[in-house]
């Protein structure tokens, strides 16, 4: 993770993508360690927050273009996890994405949304509004430490 931070605002976007997506990283500790070297925190929430909704945008693709032989297969993604998220969805509604930050059931959650054809916009703003507060809080943390 800290060499993708010897990148900067580039590191940290492909950090923040790749942790939207199936593959186990953290951005978060790319964006502490930028602030720790006085990067702008508007920009590194800023890069974060978006590099972070279009890897959901990638989940929402799949999910709309995907089969579920893509999704366990390739992905790795199980029936369960599909059914949780699809379940969350039904307990809770769109607003769910709100929630598409949280580790294990975020991706899912966001594959899902494609799944089930959810209203793009709806969906990008949903997910934008979770991840920016997420980023914030996250970059918050790190300055007042």
């Amino acid at each position: 993770m800290e060499i993708l931070a010897e990148y900067g605002y580039l590191g940290l976007f492909l950090a923040s993508f790749l942790a939207a997506t199936i593959l186990p990283f953290s951005s978060e500790v790319v964006l502490g360690v930028l602030l720790s070297h006085d990067f702008s925190p508007y920009v590194t929430v800023f890069v974060a927050t978006t590099g972070n909704v279009l890897g959901s945008v990638l989940n929402y693709g799949l999910g709309v273009l995907g089969s579920q032989i893509l999704l366990n297969k390739l992905l790795g993604i199980s029936n369960l996890e599909i059914g949780k998220a699809e379940n969350r969805f039904k307990k809770y509604g769109v607003f769910s994405l709100l929630f598409a930050w949280v580790p294990i059931i975020g991706d899912p959650l966001t594959i899902v949304a494609g799944i089930l054809k959810i209203n793009f916009a709806l969906f990008l703003l949903l997910v934008a509004a979770g991840k920016f507060l997420r980023y914030v809080f996250v970059a918050w943390a790190v300055l007042t430490i």
